[in-house]
């Protein structure tokens, strides 16, 4: 017979799922509301985004001076040339903003931020102990509630199944996420896939809420807190599952179709192909309702890139890459800049994907937010001092962005914004009026320079 842990291992409804579940009364408020949800993808990328990558080059001779100095300004993109790498979104430049000058202090940098990166707090190299908060993936989760609230996908290291993820429901709590394309594509239309699996979930789920499931007297601290989220959590999931077989013929319609080389968590599948699968389950998911919150780890230090353009035939490490060593004879750089373009593949993907599908009086990406960021700053070896962005948002965000080169305050200065106003930005403009999102700056605190609240000149 399957104990609880064994369950707990090989099921998606596992410590994540069961720590993230909303109430019932929450999870299938947006697919059903009158009210169109907003959408928030956050695409999380390895080893830095140098800022004088994202600079135009048909910039003015001033304006080029005033960025190379890291002084605030900002020009209308659709006057300029993007770089080669961000070119595949030349046709989408109104819908673009590319935010230069947030200071990413608070979190962790150097080669990884895990948890931290999202929720504005030094993770002590991944400690659960060490996050504070929920991220700010999940907190837009709850504003816009989902059938799943919120889904992770990872290519980190190279992994594939349900493993660890990087985003956190709760304090001390770690979300779990899909790392490979058949994992995300099974788990997340189960009940159109295997119905007879959800009923058998629910099943273990009615033995874990007895007390020989689920016995927490004995248990303290963090540890019982997490316990009890777990029990508190089983009965939202199991409606919820029971809810997505009623509706499974309605969702069939959006089955992503897999090539078979994704078979088996696909060992034999290129980098290109496995992000272009992804993206396709990351598309469904959102066309079928089933959340309207993504982060989705596209690489990781560890993971192995394969079948990328100019390197086909060789297995790329992102971490020599990023210590300038040379693949195939390739520099360095230029295998860098091919990987951030098959990156903005897959944002070009979403964005003209979501196009096609019309929702409400306009489009589904009319309600959508992508942003590409890297998880640790500005360089391979990332201090912090500078985190770009990139962001990508439909007619009605409800942010005053679009269409934009805009460079904010270098670190330390007057009128300097951080992650932490960037996320505070986020939530305030879109129902939570938390008067700031995670921690302060040390050194902006030092020089006594404000560094609470939203970016008012990003807000709407």
């Amino acid at each position: 017979m399957l104990n609880r842990k064994d369950f707990l291992k090989t099921s998606a409804l596992g410590l994540g799922a069961m720590a993230l579940a909303p109430s019932f009364d929450q999870l299938f408020a947006a697919p059903h509301s009158q009210a169109v949800p907003k959408r928030f993808i956050f695409i999380r990328k390895s080893s830095g985004i140098r800022p004088l990558e994202m600079a135009l080059r048909s910039f003015s001779d001033s304006d080029k001076a005033l960025d190379e100095k890291k002084q605030p300004f900002a020009v209308s993109l659709d006057k300029h040339e993007l770089p080669k790498w961000l070119r595949g979104l030349d046709a989408h430049k109104e819908h673009m903003t590319i935010l230069q000058g947030l200071s990413a202090k608070m979190s962790e940098n150097v080669h990884w931020s895990f948890s931290s990166v999202m929720g504005c707090f030094k993770s002590n190299r991944n400690t659960l102990s060490a996050i504070k908060r929920a991220t700010v993936d999940f907190e837009l989760a709850r504003l816009f509630p989902s059938p799943f609230g919120h889904v992770e996908l990872s290519f980190a290291g190279g992994r594939t199944g349900i493993v660890d993820g990087y985003s956190a429901p709760a304090p001390q709590t770690r979300n779990y996420c899909y790392a490979d394309p058949e994992t995300a594509r099974n788990e997340l239309f189960k009940s159109v896939l295997n119905p007879d699996a959800v009923n058998s979930d629910n099943d273990m789920l009615s033995f874990l809420q007895t007390k020989e499931g689920l016995k927490v007297g004995s248990i303290k601290g963090h540890e019982r807190q997490r316990q009890e989220l777990q029990i508190n959590s089983i009965d939202a999931i199991r409606q919820r599952n029971s809810e997505l077989i009623k509706l499974s013929g309605s969702l069939a319609e959006f089955l992503p179709e897999l090539d078979p080389v994704h078979a088996d968590g696909g060992p034999n599948a290129s980098t290109p192909e496995k992000q272009a699968a992804m993206t396709e389950v990351l598309i469904a998911a959102l066309k079928a309702g089933l959340t309207n919150v993504v982060t989705y780890t596209i690489d990781g230090l560890g993971t192995p890139i394969t079948g990328l353009p100019g390197n086909e035939t060789d297995r790329v490490g992102i971490h020599p890459l990023g210590h300038d060593e040379a693949f195939g004879g390739v520099p360095a750089w230029k295998t860098r800049e091919q990987i951030r373009i098959s990156h903005v593949n897959q944002i070009k993907s979403i964005v003209e994907a979501l196009q096609q599908v019309p929702e409400g009086n306009g489009t589904m990406f009319d309600n959508t937010m992508i942003m590409y960021f890297p998880e640790n700053g500005e360089t391979h070896h990332g201090i912090g001092s500078e985190s770009p962005f990139l962001i990508m948002a439909g007619n009605n965000c409800n942010l005053n962005i679009s269409g934009r080169y805009v460079r904010l305050p270098y670190h330390g200065n007057e009128g300097h914004q951080t992650l932490g106003n960037w996320y505070t930005t986020l939530l305030n403009s879109h129902g939570n009026p938390i008067k700031h999102y995670g921690d302060l700056d040390p050194e902006m605190s030092r020089k006594k320079l404000p560094q609470t609240g939203s970016i008012k000149q990003l807000m709407g």
